[in-house]
């Protein structure tokens, strides 16, 4: 009994360690988020390698009409995707070897710049050669151990897999809520602005009318003593 409750415990400290290993492993997913001015055009490059996939999502955050000029082109420079001064985007792509770029354009305002964040996501990125690292080889006297230990390793990568969507949901919604709170901030500023405007020619309107209506009883005549 003492025997099956130190594998039991061995098996748990194994088995946490390598889930340790597979949460903080590299993650192929990243997102950044940057001011593009006025008049400009900003491009970016990813490398991927063949039989891959790559996800790109874009919001516009901030900036006058929330809208941006969008264009995906291949290695070869074909242009894969391209969006016409839209506020977001999502676009997936089968890759082959070489360097992606995309870019997003702003030269139609003369005025406003944008703040822009987007996501990629990148599937089937391991290097060839790499062989993912048997886990079964640490395990010893599983015989002894009634359950099953693929089950187990299916429940764990299934649990990593639904946090690694969590964090990225997270992430969106992030996204989202900065740019809702940005609308909100300029809704708040231009009701501010006219609610002064109406205010300053109310009270110009008043003091108008205080002033026609003193003089129509003011006395002009001048009399002789």
């Amino acid at each position: 009994m003492d025997v099956v409750r130190g594998l039991l415990c061995l098996f748990s400290v194994l088995v946490s360690e390598m889930f340790m290993v597979a949460a903080f492993s590299q993650s192929m997913d990243s997102d950044f988020t940057f001011t593009l001015p006025s008049g400009r055009k900003e491009c970016f490059f990813q490398t991927m390698k063949k039989d891959a996939s790559l996800e790109i999502e874009y919001q516009v955050l901030d900036g006058a009409d929330l809208d941006v000029d969008f264009s995906l082109s291949s290695p070869t420079g074909h242009v894969l995707y391209s969006d016409h001064r839209k506020s977001d985007g999502v676009h997936t792509v089968e890759t082959e070897d070489g360097d992606y770029m995309f870019c997003f354009d702003n030269s139609f305002s003369a005025v406003s710049e944008k703040i822009i964040f987007f996501e990629l996501i990148m599937d089937n990125m391991e290097q060839e050669g790499e062989e993912p690292e048997d886990w079964k080889e640490y395990i010893h006297g599983t015989d002894m151990l009634d359950m099953k230990l693929e089950d187990i390793m299916d429940t764990i990568n299934s649990v990593k897999a639904r946090l690694g969507k969590s964090l990225q949901i997270q992430t969106l919604l992030k996204a989202f809520e900065a740019r809702d709170r940005n609308i909100q901030e300029s809704n708040y500023n231009r009701v501010n602005m006219w609610s002064m405007t109406n205010m300053l020619v109310m009270v110009l309107v008043t003091g108008v009318q205080v002033y026609l209506i003193r003089s129509l009883f003011d006395d002009k005549r001048h009399t002789r003593t």
